[in-house]
C-alpha cells in the first residue's frame, strides 16, 4: 500500500512538473524575455530642419565665425552641465531633445532665442511649440541666462 501511495504522489509531482505549456495571456499577463532594441534614443526628430527660421527673441543675426572660440565653448559647456543637463543629454533624448547636431537642424539665432526666450517661443515660434508636442508638453524653463551666457552654451554645442 506504501509503494502504490509513493507511485501515485511521484506520478502526481512528475505531471505537475511536466512540459505543459500555459497560455499566459489568459489571465492578462505575459512574460517576454527577449531583449527588444530600444528605439527611442534612435528616433528621429518628428520635428522639421528649418535652418532660416531666427525665433523670437532678442537675436535677430548671429555670426558663429569660422574657428570654435575654445575658451568660450569650454564657459558653455560649464553653464550647460550645471544648468540644462536635469532635461538635455548631448546625444539623447531625456526631457528635452539632444543638444548634439542641434546647430545642424536650428539656427544659431533659434537655439539663442530658445534658451533666452523659452516662453516668447513657445507662445509664437512653430517649431517650438512642435517641440513642445513631441516632448509630451514638457516646457523648457528659463534659466535667467544672459546673452554672453546663451551664446557659449551655442559655442559649446559647436563641440558636439
Amino acid at each position: 500500500m506504501k509503494k502504490l501511495l509513493l507511485i501515485l504522489v511521484a506520478g502526481v509531482f512528475m505531471a505537475s512538473c511536466g512540459d505543459k505549456k500555459e497560455d499566459k495571456k489568459s489571465d492578462g499577463f505575459e512574460m517576454n524575455r527577449t531583449k527588444k532594441e530600444d528605439k527611442s534614443a534612435a528616433k528621429q526628430e518628428g520635428v522639421p530642419v528649418d535652418m532660416d527660421n531666427k525665433g523670437v527673441g532678442p537675436i535677430k543675426s548671429l555670426d558663429l565665425g569660422a574657428e570654435i572660440d575654445k575658451e568660450m565653448a569650454a564657459t558653455g559647456e560649464s553653464i550647460f552641465s550645471s544648468k540644462c543637463v536635469a532635461c538635455h543629454a548631448t546625444d539623447m533624448r531625456l526631457i528635452g531633445p539632444a543638444v548634439k547636431g542641434v546647430l545642424d537642424r536650428r539656427s544659431p539665432e533659434w537655439v539663442m532665442n530658445m534658451i533666452l526666450n523659452p516662453d516668447g517661443m513657445l507662445k509664437e515660434d512653430p517649431i517650438a511649440k512642435a517641440l513642445f508636442k513631441e516632448y509630451n508638453n514638457a516646457l523648457m524653463t528659463n534659466q535667467g541666462l544672459t546673452e554672453d551666457e546663451a551664446r557659449a552654451i551655442t559655442e559649446y554645442f559647436r563641440t558636439l
